[in-house]
């Protein structure tokens, strides 16, 4: 007999789960980065306006398609079109990809909050701190990146291997509004930082000057990486999806929450950056990744009163993002393994960990003793987010594209949304799935290949 597949036991579940898979490192780190390299304003309104269209659109067609064939994404693809199966695997090739670097820059993440709760946030706000710790320079066991990266992965497989009810469900109920009440204080602490409404401004008034083809390209790019998009975690979900769950209400509210997040992580990181840079944009433009993240924000944190405190707020506060993200990176390869395998949880779980362990001592690795090692002149951490993000993710979204606008056809997605509820953006769904998105994802594409080639520089 079937064994009957988990699913959340409520919409709340449900949208809480997706948005935390959205809410992640991508909200916290790239989005102001993005945000204060193209225009700030004029970023956020693009980005706005592409997530209530390009966003969406991707979003319901993947949710749809998981809840009607109620497979994970290899199953899923190959049972709408035969001729489509290989796009599964190469879906599924994302989380593999992603996870371990991901949980990689997650230890990193365990490593500065252990730093401030133990009242080291000077030492880790030091100029070569950053470099030396991911290089594997620092002298002693626990300042090596291997035993922090350990750590995040297990931490992170605990709460999969519990199950979408009773690990996923539970986790997102308490980590979801923790994250939204701590984004809130900090955000509202740094706009009172002498200076801070210089970067309000900057960060929220758009201008025509800084718009361009690079700023749509930048902020789509962004999307694929904060919701979660094209890489078989929304079909997973979609598939552990009840029935009569309102889809299009849960992905408005999955992208409102998503949305809502990276513009609060804005209003934490811009406004402060240009307070303390003096009103100069040109520190938080130069300041890309973990860079931002790991390498700046300290300094900024024990430059403010109780700046012990506020690091450690915020560092808790990724740390809650990256894990709400990785694990359902995770459950998205186990899930995998439980449809195509048939094996239970457990066994399929311990698997991932291994693998994830394994593939993650390459980027853990990469910055110091694999240095020497480099795929396509990239460390190995780099490489495989160039690969994922930048390559296999467009391409896995545009074949999605491809097939449900002109093979299966936008009325398969269209009946399944309203075997729920009304589908309100309809016409919108279907201009967008047929054409307007398979464009956008060449450009994407197109682009990131020119930028790698040196061909173009943005």
């Amino acid at each position: 007999m079937k064994k009957e597949r988990s699913s959340f036991t409520s919409r709340l579940g449900f949208v809480l789960a997706a948005a935390g898979s959205a809410v992640g490192l991508g909200n916290l780190w790239r989005f102001p980065y993005l945000a204060a390299k193209y225009g700030g304003g004029t970023f956020l309104l693009v980005y706005i306006i592409l997530a209530i269209t390009f966003g969406f659109t991707l979003m319901i067609a993947e949710i749809a398609i998981g809840r009607n064939t109620r497979l994970s994404c290899i199953g899923a693809y190959r049972k709408l079109d035969q001729r489509f199966g290989f796009l599964g695997w190469l879906a599924s090739l994302v989380p593999v990809i992603i996870t371990p670097y991901y949980c990689v820059i997650g230890g990193w993440v365990v490593k500065y909050l252990v730093e401030f709760v133990t009242g080291n946030g000077l030492q880790a706000a030091g100029d070569s701190y950053f470099a030396s710790f991911t290089a594997a320079q620092l002298p002693g066991v626990f300042n090596s990146p291997v035993i922090w990266f350990v750590l995040y992965v297990l931490l992170n497989a605990v709460v999969v291997l519990f199950g979408v009810e009773k690990g996923i469900e539970k986790v997102s109920r308490v980590m979801m509004p923790v994250l939204v009440i701590l984004s809130i204080v900090i955000a509202g602490y740094s706009l009172t930082i002498p200076g801070a409404m210089d970067g309000l401004k900057y960060y929220l008034l758009p201008r025509m000057e800084d718009f361009s083809i690079f700023t749509v390209l930048a902020a789509m790019g962004q999307l694929f990486y904060s919701m979660s998009l094209a890489m078989g975690i929304m079909i997973t979900y979609g598939s552990y999806m009840q029935k009569d769950n309102i889809l299009e209400h849960s992905v408005t509210q999955i992208e409102v929450f998503d949305t809502g997040f990276a513009l609060l992580a804005g209003l934490m990181i811009i406004p402060a950056m240009v307070a303390f840079s003096g009103g100069d944009t040109a520190l938080v433009r130069e300041s890309a990744g973990a860079g931002l993240m790991f390498g700046v924000l300290p300094k900024v944190f024990e430059s403010m009163m109780f700046g012990g405190v506020i690091g450690t707020i915020f560092f808790l506060l990724v740390l809650l993002a990256a894990l709400t993200s990785s694990i359902s990176l995770t459950e998205t390869i186990v899930s995998i393994l439980v449809d195509k395998l048939h094996i239970g949880r457990k066994p399929a779980t311990v698997g991932v960990l291994l693998g994830v362990l394994l593939l993650g001592l390459l980027s853990c690795l990469g910055y110091g003793p694999l240095s020497a090692i480099q795929p396509l002149g990239m460390a190995f951490l780099d490489f495989f987010d160039f690969i994922s993000n930048s390559i296999l993710m467009p391409i896995v979204a545009f074949l999605t594209c491809i097939l449900v606008g002109h093979v299966v056809g936008p009325k398969f997605i269209i009946d399944e949304v309203e075997t729920s509820g009304a589908f309100h953006r309809k016409k919108l769904f279907v201009v967008m799935i047929r054409w307007i998105a398979p464009v956008m994802l060449l450009m994407i594409l197109g682009t990131e290949i020119l930028k790698f080639l040196g061909v173009i520089s943005v």
